[in-house]
């Protein structure tokens, strides 16, 4: 299985997601999948009660080989294969008539791919918590920083002040759509599989449907209209669902990381001792969570990119593609765990330094309203007139080396349509941030629908 080193796995992933792709863990759900369809059966009737009872029973994977399992999975293509070979052999041992009722109808495929979306399920409720986390940490950096006046950059450079909140809201409104997503996924696309050999439940005569309906119950899953065996729709966009929440932690984490560039230094992931140190260096504050989510958010795309690789399946039941999904949606969820993790941690503790952002917005020494004065000025001579003679303005006085405003104040083009008064209020940075305050409530709106 991917990220198996124990010491690499936690620096990409969350304690609570390397629990739900253990190994043992992921046998117990393939066991829990055959324990429900002898309930199932046996509700129907169609196998004896007491033989359901012994494989319910047989059913815990702590009694199993799993180093046998893996070593004879190679021999049959899956590790299904092995592992009701000794599910049998273990029910027989109590009762021989019971242990011919193991699997009773169903295909090796029906089993592992019920246990992944079982794996998936529980991945997606182990991602929640940090999700909540996550969103609700971003929204009180908003409500608190929607007056904080920082510095919005467009292609890496100062652009117009802005609100810190709009950014921190942004995350925030992000991150609930992942959250949206993925509940919406765990009730629609992962449902039961069970189609026996061929996806007729021909093995079952004409009760394949009534143990289709009596198995997703038991294990509280939907029931799609027929086997799905070749048709990985559902699980494309489960994992594209996880790529995109890597993702956007990704983009997060990559603001974190350039704003605390010593040069910028508006913003800080939460300190604790020994953390984002050197090892030579003791005056180091490194970005290590963004790093460790900028990591993951690198890896998300090219494990859900097989996944979507792998939904080419030939006829009924595929020969190929199918296998290359056991230990990529694994890894896939890891490396979201990872991500999600760092990100909710940094929405917890972000440290903000209102002063270096007031700071940097002084930087161009007023350049940064040059727009705010070109269109209160285009109310006056019209737009492509005030553009250019704001633009002529703007390179003198960064050529001159002085600040803008007093550029402006001195140039007789400009103050015959702009009183001094009227030029100190356009270059109040908090003055001109448009709608900003109305986008912070409608991003944070949206962030609690979910």
């Amino acid at each position: 299985m991917a990220f198996s080193s124990s010491l690499l796995a936690p620096l990409f992933s969350s304690a609570a997601m390397r629990a739900v792709v253990d190994d043992k863990a992921r046998v117990q759900r393939m066991l829990d999948v055959e324990a429900a369809l002898a309930r199932a059966e046996s509700a129907l009737k169609i196998i004896p009660a007491t033989a359901a009872k012994q494989i319910a029973a047989a059913c815990r994977a702590e009694h199993f080989d799993l180093a046998a399992i893996a070593d004879a999975a190679p021999a049959s293509g899956n590790i299904a294969i092995p592992l009701v070979k000794e599910l049998t052999g273990r029910v027989k041992k109590h009762d021989r008539k019971a242990a011919g009722y193991v699997h009773w109808g169903a295909t090796s495929q029906d089993i592992i791919d019920t246990a992944l979306v079982l794996d998936l399920r529980t991945g997606i409720d182990a991602l929640l918590p940090d999700l909540n986390r996550a969103v609700t940490g971003f929204a009180k950096l908003a409500e608190k920083n929607r007056k904080t006046a920082s510095v919005a950059r467009t292609w890496l450079q100062q652009a117009l002040p802005m609100p810190f909140g709009l950014k921190v809201a942004g995350y925030a409104a992000a991150l609930s759509r992942s959250r949206a997503r993925l509940k919406r996924l765990r009730g629609e696309a992962l449902v039961l599989q069970f189609g026996g050999a061929a996806g007729t439940l021909a093995a079952l005569g004409t009760r394949g449907l009534d143990v289709a309906e009596e198995l997703a119950a038991e294990l509280k899953l939907p029931l799609p209209e027929a086997p799905w065996h070749s048709h990985r729709d559902r699980l494309a966009e489960v994992a594209s669902a996880l790529a995109i929440l890597a993702g956007t932690c990704g983009k997060i984490a990559r603001d974190v990381s350039l704003l605390m560039q010593t040069e910028i230094g508006e913003a800080f992931e939460p300190a604790a001792s020994g953390k984002g140190g050197s090892s030579t260096m003791p005056h180091k504050r490194n970005p290590v969570g963004a790093s460790a989510a900028l990591a993951a958010a690198a890896m998300a795309p090219q494990f859900a990119a097989t996944i979507l690789a792998a939904q080419v399946q030939d006829h009924e039941r595929a020969a190929g593609e199918w296998p290359a999904e056991w230990a990529i949606f694994p890894a896939l969820l890891l490396v979201t765990s990872g991500a999600l993790a760092a990100v909710a941690d940094i929405a917890e503790g972000l440290e903000i330094d209102p002063a270096r952002m007031r700071a940097n917005l002084d930087l161009t020494h007023g350049q940064i309203m040059a727009e705010a004065v070109s269109f209160r000025l285009a109310e006056k001579i019209g737009k492509q007139d005030a553009h250019k003679l704001i633009e002529e303005a703007s390179k003198k006085a960064h050529a001159e080396k002085r600040d803008l405003k007093s550029a402006l104040t001195a140039n007789k083009a400009v103050t015959a349509h702009l009183s001094a008064a009227e030029l100190d209020k356009l270059f109040h940075p908090m003055n001109y941030q448009g709608v900003a305050q109305k986008l912070i409530d409608r991003l944070l709106a949206a962030s609690r629908k979910t």
